[in-house]
C-alpha cells in the first residue's frame, strides 16, 4: 500500500494475495472462529513439532517491475524442501470455505516461489497445514512445483497487482498534489470558522488530539476536513475517517465533502451505510446458495472495484447503481473499497465498536489515519451502549425449547444459576462490582456447548438459537474484560417486565483510549463539548489532549433568553406549576406569533403539558413528539415549521427534534425548555454517580448537571441557525438562575428573569 506521497510501491504477500487471488462465493455463514491469539498459539504448536532444522517465521522477499513483495513464512522445512501455510480452524474441515482455500494457496505459493529465488531451488514442496484447535489434529494438503511454475504464478498475480498498484500511486501523487494547492473553498472563513481549522492543523501536524467546542453556523464540518486534508501528505495519512451519529450528519459531511472534490481535489469519498439499509435480498443469507450477489462475489469483484475508483464519488446512490451493473453485494462491495477510499463517512460503530470493522482494517493494514468525530457529545451515550450487554431469562428460556440436547442442558445449567443468583434478592435492582464467579464460569460452559455444536453442525446456526448465541458471547467477552468502568446489574422481572441480568458501562475510556491512541491525529467537535474534562476523562483521551472553545459568531441581541425564576419542574413541583408554565408559553406566543418547539423531560410530562395547554389556548396550533415515530412520521412533524407559520410543536428534550435538526429563519423563531435535562435519580443512576465520585471525584455533576445541560443547550440551539436569525429562549426552572448553571450555559447568552416580561396577568 503507498501513502499520501510516496512513490515507491510496496505490498504485503498478504495483501497481494487479497486483492489477486481471492474468487469464488461471499460466504458469511456463521462459523467460530479461533481467536487471534488461539491463532498464534496454533501457529506455536505446529512449530514446536517440527525438526530442529525447521526455520519460523522466515522473512521473505522479491521483487517484479517495480513491486516490491515482502511477508514472512510460516515455517519453512530445508531438509525436505518443503514450505508450510499454518491456518486454524474449529470443527470439521470442510467448513473452510472455499474463497479462503484460494486465499491460502496463493500465500502459500508466493512463499514458495520466494525461497525458491532466495536458495535457487528447482523444486519446492508446498503445504498449507490446517489445525484443529479442539482435538490438536492437523488436516495437511500439499503439492509440488517447480521454480518455473511458482514464477509464472507470481508474476501473474503481481501483473495484476502492479497495474492497480501504478494507477494508485498516480492517484496518491495528483492527490498529495492537489490537496498541497487547495485553496479555502469558500473564499473567507465565517468568524470562528479560521480559528477551529487552525486547531485542527495544529492536532494533525503535532499528533496531539483535540476537543473542540464550536457553535452551530460557522461551519465546522468544513472547518474540520479542509485542514485535515491539507495536512495530510505532510503527515503521509492514508486514511480520513469521518464520524458521525445520526444520518443527517453524513449528509453535511458529504455536502463539505463535494464542494472540495469540485474545488479540483481529486478525492475517493466513501459512504459506509447499514447493512439493513442497502440490502438487495432482506432476509437472505449471506453466502452463494441464498444470495444472488453472493454467488461468485469475488469473481465479479474486480470490475466492480474498477468502476468503482473510476467514479470516485461512492455515496450511497452510487454505491448501488455500480453494485446492481455487476450484480454484487453492495454493503460487502463498499467494505471492500474501503482500502482504495480516500475518506470514509460512517456511523461511530465502524471504528469505535467491540469488533468494529474500520478499526480492525487499519490496524491490520498499519494505516495512518486521520479521525474525525463529528456532534462528540453524542459519543459517550453510543459507547456506553457499545460496551453494555443485557440479558433476558424469557428469551433465555424460549430458546431451550428449540435447542438440540446438548446446547439445552447447558441453557438449562445457566437458568438455574441465574435463579439461584436471584434467589435472595428482594429489590427490583441490585448492583454489584463484579460478575458472580459460579455465573460466569456457567455462561462460558454454555457458550463452548454453543460453539462446539455450531462449528459441528453450521447450518443450525440461525435463527433465535443463533441470535441467543451471539448474546451470551457478548455477556461472556464483556465479563472477561469486567472492570471500575462497568457494573453488573440484577433486575427482578414482574407486572410484565422480563428479569434481566446486565454488565452496563459507566466509563467507555478503557476501550476507547486504544481507539484513540491508533490514529496519527484525532479531532473530537461539537456544539456542546464542555466542560472539556468530563469528555476527556469519559472517551479516554490522553491528559495532553488540547482544547478549543470558539467564541460564537451571533450576538446576545439575536437571542433573547429568559429564566423563570418563580417556576420548578421539579418533579414534585411539576403539577403545581403546570399554570405558570402554560401561561409563559401563552403569552411569549401571543406577543410574537410564530413557530416555536417547547421542550419536555418525559412523554408523560409533555402529554400533560400539551393537554394543559390546548386547554387554555384551544385555537393555537399544537403537534405533538409521540414515542417511536418513524422516519416519515418525524419528517411530517419537521414539515409544521413552515416559513411565516404559527405553531407550537410539542417535543422531547434529548430527543429527535432536539439537535441535529435545521430551521432557519422563521421556520422557527423561538423555544422553551421545561427540565435541566438532568437524568431521572434513581438507583442506576446513583450507582453511576458513586463511580463517577470515586473515578473524576464530581459525581453529582459527571452524572447529572453536565449531561442534562448538554441537552438543553442542543436544544436551545436549533433557535438561531444564522448571523440574520433572532428569536426568544425561555428557560422554565428556577434552577436556571444559580450561579454554577449559569456558568455552564454559554457565554453569549444573557440570562433576564422571565418574570419582568413574561408573567404580568398569568
Amino acid at each position: 500500500m503507498t501513502r499520501l506521497g510516496d512513490s515507491g510501491l510496496k505490498v504485503a504477500v498478504k495483501a497481494l494475495c487479497a486483492f489477486g487471488a481471492k474468487a469464488g462465493d461471499l460466504d458469511l455463514r456463521f462459523v467460530p472462529a479461533p481467536s487471534a491469539q488461539e491463532g498464534q498459539m496454533g501457529h506455536r504448536l505446529v512449530q514446536a513439532r517440527r525438526g530442529p532444522a525447521y526455520e519460523c517465521e522466515v522473512a521473505l522477499g522479491s521483487r517484479f517491475e517495480g513491486l516490491e513483495v515482502r511477508g514472512r513464512a510460516d515455517g519453512f522445512d530445508p531438509h525436505r524442501g518443503r514450505v508450510e501455510e499454518i491456518k486454524t480452524f474449529r470443527g470439521d474441515f470442510e467448513g473452510v470455505k472455499a474463497n479462503h482455500r484460494a486465499l491460502h494457496w496463493a500465500q502459500a505459493r508466493t512463499y514458495a516461489w520466494m525461497l525458491c529465488e532466495r536458495d535457487d531451488l528447482p523444486r519446492i514442496e508446498v503445504a498449507l497445514v490446517y489445525l484443529d484447535l479442539g482435538s490438536e489434529k492437523e488436516v495437511v494438503l500439499e503439492e509440488s512445483r517447480s521454480r518455473d511454475e511458482l514464477r509464472g504464478l507470481f508474476e501473474a498475480l503481481c501483473g495484476r497487482y502492479l497495474a492497480w498498484a501504478t494507477q494508485e500511486a498516480g492517484h496518491r501523487s495528483a492527490l498529495g498534489a492537489a490537496l498541497g494547492a487547495l485553496a479555502f473553498p469558500h473564499g473567507e472563513f465565517r468568524a470562528g470558522q479560521r480559528q477551529l481549522a487552525e486547531a485542527v492543523w495544529r492536532s494533525a501536524t503535532s499528533g496531539r488530539p483535540l476537543l473542540a467546542q464550536a457553535p452551530t453556523g460557522i461551519g465546522k464540518t468544513m472547518a474540520t476536513l479542509f485542514p485535515l486534508l491539507k495536512a495530510a501528505p505532510a503527515q503521509r495519512l492514508d486514511k480520513i475517517f469521518f464520524l458521525t451519529a445520526k444520518t443527517s450528519g453524513r449528509g453535511v459531511a458529504l455536502g463539505a465533502l463535494r464542494t472540495l472534490a469540485d474545488a479540483r481535489a481529486p478525492l475517493r469519498v466513501l459512504e459506509l451505510s447499514a447493512r439493513e439499509k442497502v440490502c438487495e435480498y432482506p432476509g437472505r443469507a449471506c453466502h452463494g446458495e441464498a444470495c444472488p450477489l453472493a454467488k461468485g462475489f469475488y469473481d465479479r469483484l474486480p470490475a466492480a472495484r474498477a468502476e468503482a475508483v473510476a467514479d470516485a464519488w461512492l455515496d450511497r446512490p452510487a454505491l448501488r447503481r455500480i453494485a446492481r451493473s455487476h450484480a454484487v453485494c453492495p454493503y460487502f462491495l463498499s467494505q471492500e473499497l474501503v482500502r482504495w477510499a480516500d475518506v470514509v463517512v460512517g456511523d461511530y460503530n465502524y471504528f469505535f465498536d467491540g469488533s468494529a470493522f474500520l478499526h480492525a482494517l487499519a490496524k491490520d493494514e498499519e494505516w495512518r489515519v486521520g479521525l474525525l468525530v463529528d456532534e462528540a457529545h453524542n459519543l459517550l451515550a453510543r459507547a456506553r451502549g457499545m460496551y453494555s450487554a443485557v440479558l433476558s431469562i424469557e428469551a433465555l428460556q424460549a430458546v431451550q425449547g428449540l435447542a438440540p440436547p446438548a446446547i439445552r442442558n447447558a441453557l438449562a445449567q445457566l437458568a438455574r444459576e441465574w435463579r439461584l443468583l436471584q434467589r435472595d434478592q428482594t429489590a427490583a435492582y441490585q448492583a454489584a462490582d463484579q460478575v458472580p464467579e459460579r455465573f460466569e464460569r456457567t455462561l462460558q460452559d454454555a457458550v463452548s456447548a454453543m460453539a462446539e455444536h455450531f462449528t459441528a453442525r453450521p447450518e443450525e446456526a440461525q435463527g433465535r438459537l443463533q441470535q441467543c448465541f451471539f448474546d451470551l458471547l457478548a455477556f461472556s467477552r464483556l465479563a472477561e474484560t469486567f472492570g471500575r468502568h462497568s457494573v453488573f446489574e440484577s433486575l427482578l422481572g414482574g407486572a410484565g417486565a422480563p428479569s434481566e441480568l446486565a454488565i452496563r458501562n459507566l466509563v467507555p475510556a478503557p476501550f476507547l483510549s486504544g481507539r484513540f491512541a491508533a490514529c496519527a491525529s484525532a479531532a473530537c467537535f461539537s456544539g456542546t463539548l464542555a466542560p472539556f474534562d468530563f469528555y476527556r476523562d469519559t472517551l479516554g483521551l490522553p491528559a495532553d489532549t488540547a482544547t478549543l472553545d470558539v467564541g460564537s459568531p451571533f450576538r446576545s441581541e439575536q437571542l433573547q433568553v429568559h429564566v423563570a425564576l418563580d417556576v420548578s419542574t421539579r418533579f414534585r413541583d411539576r403539577a403545581g406549576s403546570m399554570q405558570a408554565l402554560t401561561g409563559i408559553i401563552a403569552r411569549q406566543f401571543a406577543e410574537r406569533p410564530g413557530n416555536y418547539l417547547a421542550f419536555f423531560s418525559s412523554f408523560d410530562y409533555l402529554a400533560r403539558a400539551v393537554e394543559a395547554f390546548t386547554r387554555r389556548c384551544p385555537g393555537v396550533p399544537v403537534w405533538t413528539q409521540a414515542r417511536g415515530m418513524r422516519e416519515a412520521e418525524r419528517e411530517d412533524f419537521l414539515a409544521r415549521f413552515e416559513a411565516g407559520g404559527r405553531g407550537i410543536g410539542f417535543a422531547v428534550l434529548g430527543g429527535a427534534f432536539a439537535e441535529g435538526i435545521d430551521l432557519p429563519g422563521d421556520r422557527l423563531v423561538g423555544a422553551f425548555v421545561a427540565s435541566l435535562g438532568l437524568p431521572q435519580h434513581d438507583e442506576a443512576n446513583e450507582v453511576m454517580r458513586e463511580r463517577m465520585e470515586a473515578m473524576f471525584g464530581d459525581g453529582y455533576a459527571y452524572t447529572y448537571v453536565y449531561p442534562g445541560l448538554q441537552k438543553v443547550v442542543q436544544a436551545a440551539g436549533r433557535v438561531i441557525r444564522t448571523e440574520t436569525d433572532d428569536g426568544v429562549l425561555h428557560l422554565l426552572d428556577d434552577r436556571f438562575g444559580r450561579p454554577e448553571i449559569r456558568a455552564l450555559l454559554p457565554a453569549w447568552w444573557e440570562l433576564r428573569a422571565a418574570a419582568q416580561v413574561d408573567r404580568a396577568g398569568d
